[in-house]
């Protein structure tokens, strides 16, 4: 049997580690899971910690898309692609500091990484891969106003990277709420993350469910971690990102199901992407 190949990004903590810990557990003794972070520290000191022959790190700053592109490159060279990458990074997001401050950072990691990561791997999956971006509940359409959906609905991913920078500018112009923005980055950045999954997985959509490829996005649920911790209160109904990786190992590593193509999925379950479409769920 070959070698499985698997990538993980912003996997030195959180629940970008558990996921490693668990493909460790899951997969073959001579399967290769490349643990990925932008801090070179931080990368050797999971790697070492975690102690698993099949876990190599290397450093990747998702923010940077040549050096994705030159890693999914590198892997689609020695394997001939890769088995299953799994899109974790996430930029820092604190209270005390304005919007604007922190706008560029947190889409560059969130919404630039992403979209690095769809375009230069998408391209070297093979067969009965997974693609599988880590976003959030917030992720769907009726997190933001009817304004600006057309933006991230039915669009390409190029649309939607302008439609980020839309966003982007109009934060440091102070004009995003005249302009029906949401208030909060994540609202924007995690319905685009979504949108970015969904205009990939609508291009190759036929050619993937033919040959058992799934693309999608997955969400953790509220999860016990250095990036949730300032923004609640109340963690007793959290998961520990151990808790939150098993559901969503189980849904990767199982034969795909059409129906969770493309979709945002949270324990095994689409999330409605419209309105219309939660409200004809319930």
């Amino acid at each position: 049997m070959n070698t499985r190949v698997a990538v993980v990004t912003g996997a030195n903590q959180g629940i970008g580690r558990a996921v490693v810990e668990g493909l460790a557990d899951r997969l073959g003794p001579d399967d290769v899971i490349f643990l990925t972070g932008r801090h070179a520290e931080r990368v050797a000191a999971a790697t070492e910690e975690i102690g698993r022959k099949q876990v190599v790190g290397r450093v990747l700053d998702v923010t940077d898309a040549g050096a994705v592109a030159a890693l999914a490159d590198e892997l689609k060279a020695e394997y001939g692609g890769v088995d299953l990458v799994v899109s974790n990074a996430v930029g820092p997001l604190v209270p005390e500091r304005t919007q604007a401050e922190q706008v560029d950072e947190f889409l560059a990691v969130a919404n630039g990484g992403t979209s690095a990561v769809l375009r230069s791997f998408g391209p070297v999956l093979r067969p009965g891969g997974r693609l599988i971006v880590v976003a959030s509940s917030l992720g769907t359409l009726d997190h933001v106003a009817p304004a600006v959906r057309d933006r991230f609905d039915g669009t390409t991913l190029e649309q939607i990277e302008a439609a980020v920078e839309e966003y982007r500018s109009a934060v440091h112009a102070g004009t995003a709420a005249e302009q029906g923005w949401p208030d909060w980055i994540n609202f924007p950045s995690k319905v685009a993350q979504v949108a970015a999954v969904r205009a990939v997985a609508a291009e190759r959509r036929t050619a993937d469910l033919a040959d058992g490829t799934l693309i999608a996005s997955v969400c953790p649920g509220l999860v016990d971690t250095r990036a949730s911790r300032p923004w609640f209160d109340d963690f007793s109904q959290a998961r520990t990102p151990v808790q939150a990786a098993e559901p969503m190992l189980d849904f990767v590593l199982q034969p795909t199901d059409p129906t969770t193509y493309g979709e945002l999925v949270r324990d095994g379950k689409v999330l409605p992407w419209k309105p219309t479409e939660r409200n004809d769920a319930h």
